[in-house]
């Protein structure tokens, strides 16, 4: 998929940002095309080679009349079932995170927050949950126009 300057995009693992512009650089003596993204969560910048972007996961952020959708998925998904093994658990929930899918995320989202609420998270969960936050937050705040504050109460309120 081709984007352009000004575009919202996720990419796996690192959450949603806009294109800030597309950069030419020469690598191995030859000219490509990069996209340079800025995350507003975590003050992150990107370099994506334009021509494998699609390999990377990279897509453009949901439209606003999906947050509805994605609001009700929080709401009422159900829990997916995990496995006891702490270390199953975690290849399963990074596996869910590297597809980039919002719903995916929102998965692991959700399973974390509610046994946030009834164990102690290790420290690989906390990261998890962290990472799964940001990116999930990060797409519904660019999505909306929302701020961060906001987004954090609507999706604290689908899980109450």
């Amino acid at each position: 998929m081709d984007f352009k300057k000004g575009d919202f995009v996720v990419f796996p693992l690192h959450g949603a940002g806009v294109i800030s512009e597309i950069k030419q650089s020469v690598i191995d003596g030859e000219t490509k095309d990069f996209y340079m993204i800025d995350l507003p969560y975590g003050n992150l910048h990107l370099m994506v080679p334009a021509s494998q972007s699609g390999g990377t996961g990279l897509r453009p952020v949901i439209s606003p009349k999906e947050i509805e959708n994605v609001l009700e998925y929080i709401r009422t998904s159900e829990v997916l079932p995990q496995d006891p093994n702490w270390n199953k658990r975690q290849r399963d929930q990074l596996e869910l995170m590297k597809t980039g899918d919002i719903y995916r995320i929102i998965d692991v989202y959700k399973y974390l927050a509610l046994r946030e609420k009834t164990k102690t998270l290790s420290s690989g969960e906390k990261k998890m949950f962290v990472s799964a936050k940001k990116i999930l937050f990060s797409e519904i705040q660019l999505a909306s126009g929302m701020e961060k504050e906001e987004v954090e109460t609507m999706i604290g309120r689908c899980l109450a």
